[in-house]
């Protein structure tokens, strides 16, 4: 079942009449109901392009934090094959928000890292809803240590509200932890592309972020706080969410502007969570593309190259 946000009352409507019209029919075989099906459909697909096209930042967080919107086990599912997930971090024990492990891309090796947030009660509770303990980094620095080791590609499905800030992962070393995955993620000699799908939230996402190509989904949000917490710094009132996310440019293309991703990954009118076939094969093009890059790089070649990318973030615009 298909679960609107508010914006979309418009479509929810026109498409409320189609299941009722459709329910008639099927109660009634004599009504003919293809002509004004037809009508409203095409009202319904213009009223989406037209909201889509002027989503304002807090719309685009909506639609990225949308409950349908395609997770990472989503992406595994559907571009990854051989996917051999590995667990825990060698010290304390096993992060289900973050999942890494090595698989197959179209054929070829690659290392995974991503945050699950979970599609249900239960899977939100096991994932943690996408935020990771001190041992979820520590995990992923593992990874990266073999994908270092074995000359593997490492690609990364950003989806976090940030890392949790818990009493029991912060007296395990939270902030430690994450500081180290992201000294290794710069060190690396393979190439890593980070790929933000839903929320890119904070240090928690930056961790496995930073890499040699940084992509968002359109409707992604990327940011060093959430929308909330901003306006509850800021104005001391949480409920200034939206001044706060237009405020803090975390859509895809204020960041493209600023130089902190490196390119958007389109989503049809109506987003992932409508289209994620459309999305996945997007996605897809997006990985090959970088792939092909950055095959012929030496070791030397793709740190210098993350490095440089980097140390530009702020000193030009677009």
């Amino acid at each position: 079942m298909q679960s609107y946000l508010d914006f979309e009352k418009p479509v929810a409507d026109l498409e409320g009449k189609i299941a009722e019209l459709k329910s008639l029919a099927a109660a009634d075989q004599a009504v003919s109901i293809d002509e004004e099906v037809n009508r409203l459909s095409s009202r319904a697909d213009e009223a989406l392009v037209d909201i889509y096209k002027r989503l304002t930042p807090w719309q685009k967080t909506q639609v990225a934090r949308h409950p349908q919107r395609p997770h990472f086990s989503d992406y595994i599912r559907t571009l990854i094959t051989e996917w051999a997930p590995l667990a825990g971090d060698r010290k304390f024990g096993e992060d289900s928000a973050i999942q890494a492990g090595f698989g197959r891309f179209n054929g070829q090796p690659v290392a995974i890292l991503g945050q699950e947030k979970g599609n249900s009660t239960e899977t939100r509770l096991k994932h943690n809803f996408g935020m990771a303990r001190p041992e979820g980094y520590r995990k992923a620095v593992r990874v990266m240590d073999m994908a270092d080791r074995f000359n593997i590609p490492l690609i990364s499905f950003v989806d976090t509200a940030g890392a949790y800030p818990g009493i029991g992962a912060e007296e395990r070393g939270q902030a430690e932890a994450i500081a180290r995955s992201t000294e290794k993620s710069l060190e690396l000699g393979v190439p890593n592309l980070a790929i933000i799908i839903g929320e890119g939230g904070s240090g928690g996402a930056i961790a496995i972020a930073t890499a040699n190509r940084v992509l968002m989904l359109e409707n992604a949000i990327y940011s060093v706080i959430s929308p909330e917490g901003g306006a509850s710094i800021l104005w001391k009132d949480a409920a200034r969410a939206q001044d706060a996310a237009t405020n803090m440019k975390i859509t895809s293309a204020d960041l493209l502007s600023f130089g902190v991703i490196d390119g958007i990954i389109a989503e049809p009118a109506g987003g992932a969570h409508r289209h994620p076939d459309a999305v996945m094969n997007n996605t897809s093009k997006a990985i090959t593309s970088f792939i092909a890059d950055f095959a012929g790089k030496s070791r030397l070649e793709t740190r210098e190259h993350r490095r440089e990318k980097f140390l530009a973030i702020g000193t030009t615009f677009s």
